[in-house]
């Protein structure tokens, strides 16, 4: 047995959902294609995704081909889950990424796009909804291949497209195509430089290789909810993308890319296993960054999870994705057994912050599903206060809140409000500073930490680094130090995440007595926030790119809009009447600009958005955040209160 497995991406409203019930249907897997706007799909089955029509969750659906089994992972396409999209990535070796051909390259598209590219991930790409009124295929495709690349090269081309009886046509090599598969094959290209002659098996067994390769990039048009195309689509996954091998032997590896909770069965650690195999009853060795060593868990059942469907495994081998229960400390992105594969990039980054609100007299309930629901969605990064009785959470939008509170609502009986949103800044060192701390009072206790503390460019995260020799400080206690800094970093001196920064250990004493192993993690937030308050901290506001498309009579008042929000606005391209402008907004500044340019178009001003980056806020108009917990520049208090003596 072979598999392959593939990722379906898509901007929100492009498809996606539909294109997998239309693969599942002529597989073989379905007798009947659902519709999203039924609610009969097999991936939207959670309520609050059949009340709302779109994906909240990635979920995983299979049919098999002969000795083939395809794991496809439907992603959400709405930007406030990338998350969900990010972690499917992890279990996958390939992608379809679907462009509607009536909207054309959307920003969910742009960004899938970049990830998969950084991922060297082949990918299929599938052009939808050629039957669209008004829509144009062809400059659907010149637009991608100019934005993605020249290298797609369509299978099928549309005919009758924007008519309900459009349908497709076998696709004919041109000398452009040649051209991008030589580019892509050296060989090839070498016999044609030659001037041989080059027959189309051959140039069609050079584009299987290339496309499975990620070098080429196959594309089919069509129209799912007619099941146009559809046949075409099945046809080139099964001959274009990379198939992984069961590959049973070997030590177990593996990772953990979603977390589910269900009723019944309890946690629900959905894995990728790259090799080896997992049985029921083995014991699973699981490893995550930080954690000081293994966690053990046995695995009671496994099963392949088709949407809501539950189908009973004796084992899963490598190469497969399957639910398992019984690893019940698992987290995303846990690594099962040995290390495989590099994580995906980053897609997603929460930017509002809210207070959760409601009767939380007694917090336990509360408490206990919201965690849960981090579980499944790491990104909620859930943080209880016990002295002020507050419950926040971090969101990407206002769509994800509603979702969460639906989530609350259906599974755990909870109803909730949330406090408005706060957008989330960042903070980083303002110059390279050194931070101290010597805890050896009152003993027993010895910890001595001596961090340097250096800026990094913007968006390059946080790196550590040791240049303490072993005799000085044991390894181990090192390792505590590393460990215990992404925690300490998470409240700056203005109670934001500290980022772009570098944090070398330059010196440390441990002692053969008293040190105890908790000390250095009750050291080192110290040393670092005395080493921040040192530097000074400079405050990030996260921003945002907006495209926007008007009557090019408003184009002056575009501009001074974008202006007054402190926004940089490139030069307006004007054509056919109308006036385009991208433009880097200030979040916290232009939250109200969808409302206020809906206003000013009459509801005919297109608006895109994505997060661009953070970058230096002025400090008057910066936002500190109210402290969580004790803070560690407060000497005293913070030892009293690790050493349980509040």
């Amino acid at each position: 047995m072979s598999y392959i497995n593939v990722a379906v991406l898509a901007h929100v409203d492009a498809g996606k959902t539909t294109v997998v019930e239309q693969l599942l249907y002529r597989g073989g897997a379905l007798r009947s294609p659902g519709r999203v706007d039924h609610g009969t799909t097999q991936t939207d089955w959670l309520p609050v995704e059949r009340a709302r029509g779109i994906s909240v969750r990635s979920a995983t659906v299979v049919l098999t081909c002969g000795d083939v089994r395809v794991n496809i992972l439907d992603t959400p396409g709405h930007m406030e889950f990338t998350g969900e999209a990010e972690r499917a990535l992890a279990a996958v070796d390939c992608a379809v990424l679907i462009v509607s051909a009536a909207e054309g390259i959307q920003s969910q598209t742009e960004l899938f796009w970049r990830a998969l590219r950084r991922l060297r991930m082949p990918t299929l790409l599938f052009v939808n909804k050629i039957d669209r009124t008004g829509c144009d295929p062809q400059a659907v495709l010149a637009s991608i291949r100019k934005d993605f690349s020249p290298r797609v090269l369509p299978l099928n081309g549309p005919a009758r497209a924007g008519a309900k009886d459009c349908g497709v046509v076998p696709a004919v090599f041109t000398d452009d195509d040649l051209l991008a598969l030589c580019e892509a094959d050296a060989a090839l290209a070498e016999r044609f430089l030659a001037g041989e002659p080059l027959p189309e098996s051959d140039m069609r067994a050079s584009f299987a290789a290339s496309a499975a390769a990620g070098d080429v990039f196959p594309a089919v048009f069509g129209a799912a909810s007619l099941g146009v195309g559809l046949d075409d689509l099945l046809a080139a996954m099964l001959r274009f993308l990379p198939r992984a091998s069961e590959e049973a032997g070997g030590p177990v590896s593996g990772m953990v890319y979603k977390i589910e909770h269900d009723r019944a069965l309890g946690k629900v650690a959905h894995i990728r296993l790259y090799s080896g195999l997992l049985r029921n009853r083995d014991s699973v060795a699981l490893s995550r960054e930080g954690a000081d060593g293994p966690i053990w868990g046995k695995v009671t059942q496994i099963r392949r999870f088709v949407g809501a469907k539950r189908e009973d495994m004796d084992a899963l081998a490598g190469g497969d994705i399957a639910a398992v229960c019984g690893l019940n400390e698992a987290r995303c992105r846990d690594i099962v057994g040995e290390r495989a594969a590099a994580s995906p990039p980053s897609l997603a980054l929460p930017l509002f912050t809210v207070r959760v609100l409601g009767d939380i007299t007694d917090p336990a309930p509360l408490l206990k599903a919201v965690n849960e629901l981090a579980d499944e969605d790491p990104l909620l990064d859930a943080e209880w206060e016990p002295e002020t009785g507050e419950l926040q959470v971090s969101v990407m939008g206002m769509i994800q809140l509603e979702v969460l509170a639906a989530l609350l609502l259906e599974r755990y009986g909870l109803a909730v409000s949330f406090s408005p949103p706060t957008v989330i800044y960042k903070e980083t060192p303002l110059r390279s500073g050194v931070g101290f701390e010597a805890y050896t009072m009152p003993k027993p206790c010895w910890a001595v930490v001596k961090l340097q503390l250096d800026p990094l460019p913007r968006g390059a995260g946080y790196r550590f680094e040791t240049v303490v020799p072993a005799r000085e400080m044991l390894p181990r206690y090192q390792h505590h130090v590393e460990a215990c800094l992404p925690r300490a970093m998470k409240q700056g001196l203005f109670g934001w995440q500290v980022t772009d920064c570098k944090v070398t250990l330059i010196g440390g004493e441990h002692h053969l007595i008293h040190t105890h192993p908790m000390d250095f993690f009750l050291a080192t937030p110290m040393a670092f926030m005395d080493g921040l308050r040192r530097c000074g901290s400079q405050l990030l506001e996260p921003m945002q790119l907006a495209s926007v498309t008007a009557d090019e009579g408003l184009a002056g008042r575009l501009v001074g809009e974008i202006l007054s929000m402190r926004g940089e606005v490139d030069s307006p391209v004007m054509r056919g009447g109308l006036v385009h402008m991208e433009a880097l907004l200030p979040l916290a500044a232009s939250m109200d600009f969808p409302v206020r340019l809906a206003s000013l178009t009459g509801g005919r001003g297109p608006l895109r958005t994505s997060f661009a980056c953070y970058r230096e806020c002025p400090p008057e108009l910066g936002a500190a955040a109210k402290r969580r917990g004790v803070n560690p520049l407060d000497r005293a208090k913070w030892i009293l209160h690790n050493r349980n003596a509040l």
